[in-house]
């Protein structure tokens, strides 16, 4: 244990921190050879409704956790959520709000899946207040759609936007990636330019990477060349930013007043309810107390639970330096130095061994105020972050 942290009691916290809820849905068309998520190819018949049962009963033995505090946001996440008929969701939806207070202006997002739209479907979505589209186009580029296991083409993922709009969605993230297989700087660039040609508030932009268990780890695809990818990610970059869109997360470029509130709160280390199979929460107790929690993974496991908590850490003063700056240091801005005391209940000594490496080698900015990376040390994370492992 680090010999600082040793004897830095934590504190109380006063004021807990926003707390968020994530609804996990584990089901897909088909699961893509990338994909490292908790999702699960669709039986043909989707229990919806009893997943919808288990979802409410899972919220229900959360319920104590919230402590009285409103939602900040819900995301909807998967697999592709969009598989669910509007009619279940309404029951989801109606269920929250009997059970937790939800401002009537809170973002509200949906992962969606091009393959997936039909203009009544979103319509119906956007009737039960869901506010916020977060569409996984991927690609334009219909051979790299095929390549990487995608049921939409090219001319779909355009559709999809277009449906979105004509649903009242007025805010919508599109994900795209990068670095795909057999990918040109060219071809990177064309997908980019056409995202912003749809012109979405929000644009989550992001590297391919192999991941352990994923088809793709097991029998890797020919990645572009380092220099190439770096060339995608500087000029892309100045792309984003030449257009309005202003980085202010490692993956994330938003418009003015369009960055994602529910995002922000993890990045923060806000709190968040996570119900589904698979899903994570973290959770902060007035006490001082910092525990992360995770369900049962399995759909079919989860929908025959009695508990569906598969179990819990709390976590140790010696790990929080580490988990606090993980989250709030992808944030090109940082956050206020006070954040880390108001959310962990540990002062800010006990970042200072890292902090002072990470000055020294211009990693992060010398302020008393902000924790921030410099331009260097936002490309190099890891090595930032490896100072403040416990």
């Amino acid at each position: 244990m680090n010999r600082l942290l040793a004897g830095d009691c934590r504190r109380t916290l006063p004021h807990l921190p926003p707390l968020a809820l994530y609804v996990h849905i584990p089901w897909c068309i088909r699961k893509c050879p990338y994909c490292d998520f908790n999702s699960h190819a669709a039986p043909e018949s989707l229990p919806e409704q009893d997943y919808v049962t288990a979802l409410l009963a899972d919220l229900d033995l959360d319920l104590p956790l919230a402590a009285g505090r409103p939602l900040h946001s819900i995301f909807i996440g998967g697999g592709t959520p969009s598989l669910f008929s509007a009619a279940a969701l309404q029951r989801l939806l109606s269920g929250i709000r009997s059970r937790l207070q939800c401002p009537p202006d809170m973002e509200i997002t949906l992962e969606a899946n091009p393959g997936t739209f039909e203009q009544a479907r979103f319509a119906a979505y956007r009737q039960l207040g869901i506010n916020r589209l977060s569409i996984g186009i991927q690609s334009f580029n219909s051979r790299h759609l095929q390549q990487l296991g995608r049921v939409h083409d090219g001319a779909e993922a355009l559709q999809a936007v277009h449906i979105a709009r004509q649903a009242g969605f007025e805010r919508i993230n599109l994900d795209l990636m990068h670095g795909l297989p057999g990918q040109s700087l060219q071809q990177a660039l064309a997908d980019l330019q056409q995202a912003i040609a749809l012109e979405p508030g929000h644009i989550s932009w992001y590297q391919l990477t192999i991941e352990p268990n994923t088809l793709y780890w097991s029998k890797p695809p020919q990645l572009p060349e380092d220099e190439t990818l770096w060339d995608i990610q500087e000029q892309g970059q100045a792309l984003l930013q030449q257009h309005g869109y202003q980085q202010y997360e490692i993956s994330a470029y938003s418009r003015p007043a369009q960055q994602a509130t529910h995002n922000l709160n993890y990045w923060q280390f806000g709190d968040f309810l996570g119900i589904g199979a698979g899903a994570h929460g973290k959770i902060s107790h007035a006490d001082g107390r910092i525990e992360r929690y995770w369900k049962t993974r399995q759909p079919d496991d989860y929908l025959q639970a009695s508990s569906y908590c598969a179990g819990r850490r709390l976590l140790d003063n010696s790990e929080l330096p580490f988990e606090f700056l993980m989250n709030a240091l992808r944030l090109v801005a940082g956050v206020p130095a006070s954040m880390f005391c108001q959310r962990t209940g540990l002062a800010l000594k006990s970042l200072a061994p890292g902090w002072q490496q990470a000055k020294q080698r211009g990693l992060m900015q010398d302020s008393q105020q902000q924790l921030a990376t410099t331009a260097r040390g936002n490309l190099f994370l890891n090595d930032v972050l490896q100072l403040f492992l416990p």
